[in-house]
């Protein structure tokens, strides 16, 4: 029988993404047992309506909620976006998205008060990033720059050539020219590109990996609600999806650093 403490943490994103969120989580907190879903039917969730991410996200919710987890990690932009809020509304226990812990970490490491922040067109057409930040401190100027490309360039595993480079060169220079100090990567995809990323931006610039930030939030939080499990033996990792498994097994790898044992096929229309 499992303790309050020992219950899985839920990770949800659309689909292979939030994997690098969960490899922030298992790194910092390696006694935690996790529960990932990726909604590999569905994605991607960057074209879909506000109404639509939001209904999508309930439905995993409830799905997590049924595996018995404690807390849930809302691994996507887009859902964090559009969907935290339902999800707090609905849920009795602790939910956090990886927008919320991203602007913290900006606010804290500019120094210039100007800000880039980068993402889905999606993620960035919600101005979700510039909200926050905004609220946190109201001094500072964040400028944004969609990539879409950068998604399957790390899918694919190109992380480290030419047309990577190349890619990145010409969605950052625009951002670099407004003298940011500070660089927010705002998609769970982005921290498998980080090294060509900084070598676009260059050493002054701060990169705030969301993964990183959202890591160190499910801590606070586990810790501050008395959950945080303190046993010394490793967790438990489950991976949900609901499509087929293979391009998640292969691909996922990159993401979150080993390999993806035992991935089973929910379907969640059907709970």
């Amino acid at each position: 029988m499992r303790t309050d403490k020992e219950r899985p943490i839920g990770v949800f994103d659309s689909g292979i993404g939030g994997l690098t969120v969960l490899r922030e989580i298992t790194r910092l907190l390696p006694s935690e047992n996790t529960i990932y879903l990726g909604d590999t039917a569905r994605v991607p969730y960057g074209n879909k309506s506000k109404d639509t991410v939001a209904r999508y996200s309930l439905e995993i919710a409830d799905f997590l909620v049924r595996k018995g987890v404690k807390m849930i990690v809302v691994a996507c932009n887009t859902a964090s976006a559009f969907g935290l809020a339902e999800l707090r509304k609905k849920l009795a226990i602790p939910v956090i998205g990886v927008i919320e812990p991203g602007a913290k970490a900006a606010v804290k490491a500019t120094r210039s008060n100007k800000v880039g922040v980068i993402g889905t067109e999606g993620t960035i057409k919600s101005s979700a990033y510039v909200s926050a930040i905004k609220t946190l401190n109201p001094d500072i100027t964040t400028n944004t720059a969609a990539c879409p490309l950068f998604v399957p360039l790390a899918e694919e595993g190109w992380i480290d050539n030419e047309v990577t480079t190349a890619v990145a060169k010409r969605y950052l220079t625009g951002l670099m020219n407004l003298s940011i100090d500070t660089l927010v990567l705002g998609c769970t995809h982005y921290p498998v590109l980080k090294e060509t990323i900084s070598m676009v931006v260059g050493p002054s610039v701060t990169l705030i990996d969301s993964a990183a930030s959202t890591a160190e939030e499910t801590k606070t939080t586990l810790a501050d609600k008395g959950i945080l499990n303190d046993n010394k033996t490793a967790g438990g990792h489950f991976f949900y999806v609901t499509d087929s498994p293979e391009r998640f097994v292969a691909v996922g790898r990159r993401f979150f650093g080993e390999r993806l044992e035992g991935v089973e096929i929910t379907h969640l229309d059907t709970l």
